[in-house]
């Protein structure tokens, strides 16, 4: 069951819109659509949603990218095990829009989930957003931080399918 959702991004109007931060507009998403607020905790900002009658823990890390795993300490205090844990993130491995929910693995070079893992293990649960990759490799830091191409309505809909994928793994 799943007990506490984070979503990965970084902090800060400027990376607002990009690529790696569609963790966070995913989780703010599902805060909006649950009438929850954000509340600035250490290292993260969280909102308390209920979903199916089931008390979910939203959690935004304040930590930039490469520290999100600072999270998993209060977490743990909190009684979740990483196998309570939905990771939301930016999946350079899938095409734009390919949404996938997988469990454990390796970070495949996000230094986001290498952090989660350090912290926590590798066994929590991952909803992947496919943003595609650069032909270039040494482009990703780049377009990783770089604003989606595509349409608002086209990222609200695939939002909304995410939405409904969580949903449906809340509900399991």
């Amino acid at each position: 069951m799943i007990k506490a959702i984070i979503g990965l991004g970084n902090p800060g109007s400027q990376y607002a819109k990009t690529r790696h931060n569609i963790g966070f507009r995913i989780l703010d998403a599902l805060a909006q659509a649950n009438g929850a607020s954000w509340r600035s905790e250490d290292n993260r900002e969280s909102a308390q949603i209920m979903l199916h009658d089931k008390p979910v823990l939203l959690i935004k890390p304040t930590t930039y990218m490469n520290l999100s795993g600072k999270v998993i300490p209060a977490l743990t205090k909190k009684g979740i095990q990483p196998e309570e844990i939905l990771v939301v993130h930016d999946e350079l491995e899938l095409p734009f829009g390919q949404i996938k929910i997988k469990q454990g693995g390796s970070a495949k070079g996000h230094n986001g989930l290498k952090s989660i893992i350090e912290h926590g293990g590798p066994e929590f649960y991952r909803l992947r957003f496919g943003i595609g990759r650069p032909d270039n490799k040494e482009e990703v830091p780049d377009y990783v931080l770089s604003n989606f191409k595509e349409s608002n309505e086209e990222l609200d809909r695939l939002i909304d399918q995410a939405l409904g994928e969580i949903e449906s793994l809340i509900k399991q």
